[in-house]
């Protein structure tokens, strides 16, 4: 059972889980101004949007993001796309992630830390919820089995230009039910790189 099969009452059920949603949950973070590599890749944003498709909005807005996350990062971290990060097939944490992040350099294979999971959605962010949270659970059991005790895992779910932010710590998932709006990129960036460096 692929984590797409989960839903938000499935994950919560499935893994205990609690739920704690509510408004903002991260520090007050400066906003960073984008790249003329990033600016130059959304000037497609208008394509993207028209064209309206899960893959378009995925490769033409959220991986571009990803991707400046790396280089402002100085290229510390690795970036996945589309992997497959099979960790218990018993729990149904099977499958392939749309993106995950993590504090390794290393890109030939995923390696612990992970420290965050993003999920594509054509339109409807709550659908990728449980999908998003089930990724986390995956994440946080990844990085115990590899010893590496992180505390908090977080994921964010995006159609591109709504993403909206979830954290895991322990068996409580906490969800930020404000949707940050993109354009502008700054806010979007200066979270992620956050989430990604101190997290």
């Amino acid at each position: 059972m692929p984590y797409s099969s989960f839903t938000l009452a499935k994950a919560k059920k499935d893994f205990g889980l609690t739920t704690a949603e509510g408004g903002r949950f991260l520090p007050p973070i400066d906003p960073i101004a984008p790249s003329s590599r990033l600016q130059d890749a959304l000037a497609d944003l208008p394509w993207a949007i028209a064209v309206g498709s899960e893959k378009a909005k995925s490769e033409g807005i959220i991986y571009p993001i990803l991707q400046e996350v790396r280089r402002i990062l100085k290229n510390q971290v690795s970036l996945f796309s589309g992997r497959d990060f099979t960790v218990d097939v018993n729990k149904g944490l099977n499958g392939y992630v749309d993106y995950l992040i993590s504090r390794s350099q290393e890109q030939l294979e995923i390696e612990a830390p992970v420290v965050m999971v993003a999920e594509a959605k054509r339109d409807n962010l709550n659908e990728g919820l449980g999908q998003c949270i089930a990724e986390m659970v995956a994440a946080q059991i990844f990085n115990q089995a590899n010893q590496v005790n992180i505390s908090t895992i977080y994921g964010s779910v995006s159609n591109g230009t709504q993403w909206r932010f979830l954290k895991l710590a322990g068996s409580t998932v906490t969800i930020d039910l404000m949707d940050y709006a993109l354009p502008p990129v700054d806010q979007i960036l200066g979270f992620l790189v956050w989430i990604v460096r101190e997290g």
